[in-house]
Formats: structure tokens, sequence, C-alpha cells
């Protein structure tokens, strides 16, 4: 059977092949990789401007300009670990960018009590301090090749909470960031929808770029409306320039450029959750990449150093003060298909606009005059998709089993609950660093029902055919 599960695998690899217009050792012409390359650029676009967003106010960080250095970070280091992990690392054309994953710790990790009236740069300076020490845990576990074994213990009752509450920890920060101003919020949402779901069909560029064409229409609304007077200085959907006047034409970020990192036990180990999710993501992302690239079928080895530069990636994401790490991003991998474009060429020359466009501050400034209200529509949007994507793992599950019903239903309930017992009645008791561990996890939704999800589906008995195992290891 798993000879004949190889066979038909690599059948579909060489159709895919075939329908290839440049396969992943192809090099285009140059004005050709030019252009695939941008449109690489601008499909991980979205995803990429919305997590500094994200964070921002978690960080604490009011001012525009500063934003903006945080927006430009992201782009420069996507590009610097899209190259190492094209050149080095698995060496498939695939895009290494921010990650939801690390949301969840991160907001745990800013609101830990020490941290309450700590400016945003020591904020992120314990971030980056989390993220660096679990890049070199990631890098450890695929250098050293335990990730196939350490995925014994993963399937899809395990995936399934920990990546749904990734997006359902963050329903705080999407109707009531939307509903500053409904007008606003509300069009962004019905534009994502109108784009993605009902256009996509009717034309590539909605499917490619549904979420960056709702920003920019409701942006132009919002400006439009702010011109003729309609929206003055104080309105939720006001929009300025100033701080695109005030922000300086380049600036190219360097290590450590917000402070030295901080490191703590329990920041570190609230942060592992993020890297578990993120780890088996992206694994799943290579089969997916390769497939669709025509490249041959992933082994251990090309498994092994994908996650290795992953940790790596993470690493110098820590380095330079993203707060944030680096994953696949899958939204590329798709582009691959539509596009029928594998070279891994075109991928790494819409790196290299990654890292120039990084070093433009008045870039990453232009997208801090998005209204927070178009923010908020975004996030409705795309944490809600999280959540589905989570939920999508269970089609390999028994969902008649009464004994996954239980983990599951259980795993969701404590993963909303227990962050809430926490942030009501957080512990105190010495020593204080347990407790600061205890408090971090406690407060982590992903985290919680990761751990619950985990330990109950490899203790609990159960066939593989019910767990979904042997369903799941075949898709």
């Amino acid at each position: 059977d798993g000879i004949r599960d190889v066979e038909r695998s690599r059948g579909l690899g060489d159709v895919y092949k075939r329908q290839l217009l440049y396969n992943i050792d192809d090099n285009p012409p140059v004005l050709e990789t030019v252009i695939l390359g941008l449109q690489h650029y601008l499909t991980m676009f979205g995803s990429t401007v919305a997590i500094p967003l994200i964070l921002a106010p978690a960080f604490g960080i009011i001012d525009p300009v500063e934003k903006g250095w945080l927006i430009a970070t992201m782009f420069f280091v996507s590009g610097i670990t899209t190259l190492l992990q094209t050149a080095f690392g698995n060496r498939l054309p695939i895009v290494q960018g921010g990650t939801f994953s690390f949301l969840a710790p991160t907001f745990a990790i800013c609101g830990m009590a020490a941290l309450a009236n700590a400016g945003w740069e020591v904020r992120m300076q314990h971030v980056q301090g989390a993220i660096i020490a679990g890049s070199l845990v990631e890098i450890s576990v695929g250098a050293s090749g335990i990730i196939g074994r350490l995925l014994r213990f993963v399937g899809p009752i395990t995936i399934a909470p920990t990546i749904a509450l990734i997006g359902l920890a963050l329903f705080k920060f999407g109707a009531p960031e939307a509903g500053r101003h409904w007008p606003i919020g509300g069009l962004t949402i019905l534009l994502i929808i109108l784009f993605s779901q009902y256009l996509r069909q009717k034309h590539r560029t909605f499917e490619l770029y549904p979420i960056l064409l709702a920003i920019v229409a409701a942006w132009i609304v919002s400006a439009t409306l702010t011109t003729v007077g309609l929206f003055p200085e104080g309105h939720p959907s006001h929009t300025s320039l100033d701080n695109l006047k005030n922000a300086p034409w380049f600036r190219i970020p360097y290590p450590f450029q917000w402070g030295f990192p901080q490191f703590g036990a329990a920041a570190f180990i609230g942060m592992l959750a993020g890297y578990i999710a993120s780890m088996v993501e992206s694994i799943g992302d290579y089969y997916a990449c390769a497939r669709l690239s025509g490249a041959p079928i992933p082994d251990k080895h090309v498994i092994n150093r994908g996650i290795t530069f992953e940790g790596i990636g993470c690493l110098v994401a820590g380095i330079f003060g993203t707060g944030n790490g680096t994953t696949s991003y899958s939204e590329n991998i798709g582009a691959i298909g539509l596009t029928r474009v594998g070279s891994r060429r075109v991928v790494q020359a819409g790196a290299v606009m990654m890292i120039l466009l990084g070093m433009v501050s008045k870039f990453g400034a232009l997208f801090t005059t998005i209204p927070q209200p178009i923010v908020g529509g975004m996030y409705c949007a795309m944490f809600g998709m999280i959540v589905a994507v989570g939920l999508s793992n269970l089609q390999f599950v028994d969902l008649n089993s009464a004994r996954n019903l239980f983990i599951l239903g259980f795993a969701f309930f404590m993963g909303l609950s227990v962050p809430e017992y926490f942030a009501q009645q957080p512990m105190q008791f010495e020593p204080a660093w347990v407790a600061s561990i205890l408090n971090t996890l406690g407060s982590t939704g992903m985290a919680v029902g990761a751990f619950t999800a985990l330990a109950l589906d490899n203790t609990i008995l159960g066939t593989d055919e019910e767990r979904g195992l042997k369903a799941w290891e075949n898709h």
C-alpha cells in the first residue's frame, strides 16, 4: 500500500509538472521573473501588513512612524528568511513570513503583570527573547531529525483546536475594532466577502488579492471622505498623510534596534505552543508546494532542512525585532497553483523586493494611515478563516466517536475558559518564576487547547482510523 501511495503521488506530481509554465529549476526571462516575483510579493502583502498592525496596540506602539518601522522590519526580515529557505533550506519556491500562531503567546507576554507599566520597547524585548529561545528549539528539532518522531504524537485531533483557537482567541479584536465606525468597517467586511467569494470565479485578480483589494478600496473611500471634510480629525475613519510626511525616506532595519532581548522562562514556554503549530503547518505546506512546483516529494532530509531554516528564520526575526517569527506562507503556494509558475528564481526575486522596500521608511509609514475600522474589518475575515483552517483538519477524524467528541469539545472549551480564569485570578506564589510560567501558559488559549488535546489523544484508547491518523498521513 505504501509503495502504491508513493507511485500515485509521483503520478500526480508528473501531471502537475506537465501543466506548469515554469518548473522549480527553470529561470524565466528577467522581465517575467521581476513581474512574477512582484506578484508573489503582492500575494503575501496582506498577511504581512496585518501582523504588525495587530501587534502594535498590544506592544503599546502609538507613534505612527515607529509603527511604520515595525512594518518595514517585517518585510525586510521576510525577504532575508525567504532567500535563506529557498537557497539553503528545503530549496522549494516557498515564501517565509510572519505567523499568526505567535499572536496569542505574544499577547500573553505583553499582558504579564511585570510589564504592565513598561514601555513598548521593553515588551518587545521580552517577546524577542521568547522568540529567540524558541527558535533554538526549532533549529534543534530540525537539525537533529527528531521532527518525524515527534509528529507521531501530533494528529488532527491536536492540530484542529490548536490552530482554531488562534483565531477564536482574537475575537475581541474583530467587531469592536470594526465597530469604531461601522460604515467603513462594515464596507471592508462586505468587500472581502464580495471579492473572495462571489467574484473569485470572475477574474483571477479577485482570487489572488481579495484582502488587498478590499483594504485599498475602503482606504480610498476613507481618504476621499476625509478630503471633502466628512471625516474630520479625531473621527475613527479619518485618513491623514501626516504619518507619511513625518517618516524619513530610508531606514535600514538593524539587529537589536529596540534594545537587547530579555529572556524569561514563562515567556519562552508560552511561545513554544506557537512554534508547535507553526512547524506542523509548515510541513503540510512543503508537500503542497513540492507537488505544485514540480519538485520531488519531500523526504525526511528536505523536511528537516526546512524546519531547521524556519528556526533560523525565527532567530533572525527575533534578532531584528519583528515581534513575530517566520513560517511558510500557504497563500503563495496557492499562487503557484493558479499561475502555474513554480520557479524558485521567481520567489527569490520577490524576496529581493521585500528587502528593498523594507528599507524605504515611507513605504511602511504609508500603511499606518489605514483607519482602525478597516483593520478591524480585515480581522473579522482573516481570523475567521484561521478558525476554519483549524477545523478543516477534522475531515480526517471519526466525528461519530464519543472519544473524539469529548477530547475536541473539552480542548476547545478549556482553551477559551482557562484564559478567562487566569485573567481574573492570576497565580501568585513562590517561587515567582514558576507562577509566571503558569500564568503565561494559562493565559494562552492555544497552548491550553494544544496540551489538553495532545495529552488526551495520546492516553485515551483509540484506533488510528478513529483518531484520523491513517487518513491524515495519506493526505
